[in-house]
C-alpha cells in the first residue's frame, strides 16, 4: 500500500467539499462530520447541503469562475485544512454517455466533459490553494478514476471521460510539484472511489459482479481513511479506495 495509512493524522478541524449534493460528496460531508470535523464547507450549485451544525453550505458553479472565486473568498477567514473536489460527470445532462468508439466523438460533448472533469477542478485549485497554510499539513484532493490511467488502459473507449480524468491526474501532479516548493507539508492527490452506487454510475451498473458496487457511505469512509494517511512524499499521485496507488 506504499505506506498509506501509516502514521495517520486526525481528521481536519475545517474541511470543504465541492460537490456536496452528489452521492459521494454528501457522504464525504457526513463522514467528515462523523469523524469529528467540526466545520465543513459544503458546496453545491443550489447552495444546499447536509443539515447540521457542522455544515456551512455555499453555492458555486463549475462553469462560472466568479462563483468559485467568491466561495474561496468567503472561506478566507475560516480556511479549510482539507479540500475535496467531489464533482464530475460521466453522462451529460442531455443523456450523452461515454463514447464506445472514436466514431462517436463529438467536439461539443467532449468540451463539456473536460469543462466539468478537468477545467472546473483546476479553477477550484486556482482560488482555494492560496488559502492553504505553508507551515502545516493540508490536503487538496479530487475524485479521479482508474480509467484515467494511461498504462492501465486495456479496453479503450470512453474517450472523453478517460482523457478528462487523465488530464486531471496530470493537473494534480503539476500542482503537487509547484506547491512542494512553497508548501512542503501539503498533500495533493487524486482519488479513485471504486464503483459507487450513485447517479454517475447508475446507467452502467447492470452486469457488475456481486460485491463490486459500493454504497456512498462506505466509499466516503474509505476515502477519508486514505486521505488521513497520505504523506507529502506521496503528493501528486492517485490512490484508490484501498489506499493503493493507481498507475499513471
Amino acid at each position: 500500500m506504499d505506506d498509506v495509512g501509516q502514521g495517520a493524522v486526525p481528521t481536519p478541524r475545517t474541511a470543504c467539499v465541492f460537490g456536496a449534493s452528489g452521492g459521494i460528496g454528501r457522504a464525504l460531508c457526513e463522514g467528515l462530520a462523523a469523524a469529528g470535523c467540526p466545520r465543513i464547507h459544503a458546496g453545491s450549485r443550489a447552495g444546499v447541503g447536509p443539515e447540521g451544525e457542522s455544515f456551512r453550505p455555499f453555492a458555486f458553479d463549475l462553469a462560472d469562475e466568479a462563483s468559485i472565486a467568491a466561495a474561496a473568498q468567503a472561506m478566507r477567514g475560516d480556511p479549510p485544512e482539507w479540500v475535496i473536489v467531489a464533482t464530475g460527470v460521466l453522462t451529460l445532462p442531455d443523456g450523452t454517455g461515454p463514447e464506445r468508439t472514436y466514431k462517436r466523438i463529438d467536439a461539443a460533448a467532449m468540451a463539456e466533459v473536460f469543462a466539468l472533469n478537468t477545467i472546473g477542478p483546476a479553477l477550484i485549485a486556482k482560488h482555494v490553494l492560496p488559502l492553504m497554510p505553508r507551515d502545516r499539513r493540508f490536503v487538496f484532493a479530487a475524485l479521479s478514476a482508474r480509467v484515467g490511467s494511461i498504462s492501465d488502459n486495456r479496453l479503450g473507449g470512453w474517450h472523453s471521460y478517460r482523457a478528462s480524468k487523465a488530464a486531471l491526474n496530470m493537473l494534480l501532479k503539476n500542482l503537487a510539484l509547484e506547491l512542494a516548493r512553497t508548501h512542503p507539508l501539503g498533500v495533493v492527490a487524486g482519488l479513485h472511489p471504486g464503483t459507487v452506487d450513485s447517479a454517475l454510475s447508475r446507467p452502467f451498473q447492470s452486469g457488475l459482479p456481486a460485491g463490486q458496487l459500493t454504497a456512498p457511505e462506505a466509499a466516503a469512509a474509505n476515502l477519508i481513511g486514505v486521505l488521513a494517511g497520505l504523506t507529502p512524499a506521496q503528493s501528486g499521485r492517485v490512490f484508490d479506495f484501498r489506499g493503493e496507488e493507481v498507475p499513471a
